[in-house]
């Protein structure tokens, strides 16, 4: 499923719309080359998840991992770009984050640990400097029906 977003704010109302879908257990897999839109989207969910527009959200570069206790559980928001090889997942609370909702930038670096049936969601530059395109797939088709409502709802 491809979703074409606008504006920053558009990548924001994605987030939070997915951000009221997720449950423990879910794994979102974001992948993309820098600044398409990754970050933005993960500060953007876990805000809404935590209810706290305001909550700082910094990158995971240098840390790796950083837990957020929302409303929904903790959820574990990795940046796995530095990683040496998927070994050293497992000193990041890889397995605990596994039952929990987990957030993956740079998820290709994480090979086959990844959790099976992540909802991978690829960002790519749209046809402005702020459009965005995402492609989303991973899911059973029920669940991204509930994206194709917020997807036809942004159209006209």
């Amino acid at each position: 499923m491809d979703v074409h977003l606008s504006s920053q704010q558009q990548t924001v109302l994605l987030a939070r719309h997915l951000a009221d879908m997720v449950r423990q257990g879910d794994c979102l897999a974001l992948q993309g080359e820098m600044g398409a839109g990754k970050s933005t989207f993960a500060r953007a969910l876990i805000r809404h998840m935590a209810g706290d527009e305001a909550l700082e959200v910094p990158s995971p570069t240098f840390a790796l991992v950083q837990p957020y206790e929302t409303k929904a559980g903790t959820v574990f928001h990795y940046d796995l770009w530095r990683l040496s090889g998927p070994d050293e997942l497992y000193e990041l609370s890889w397995d605990d984050a596994c039952e929990s909702i987990m957030l993956v930038e740079w998820p290709d670096h994480a090979e086959d640990m990844l959790p099976a049936g992540a909802l991978h969601l690829t960002f790519a530059q749209g046809t402005s400097e702020e459009a965005r395109l995402v492609t989303l797939h991973g899911w059973p088709e029920e669940r991204l029906k509930a994206l194709s409502s917020f997807s036809e709802g942004r159209r006209g």
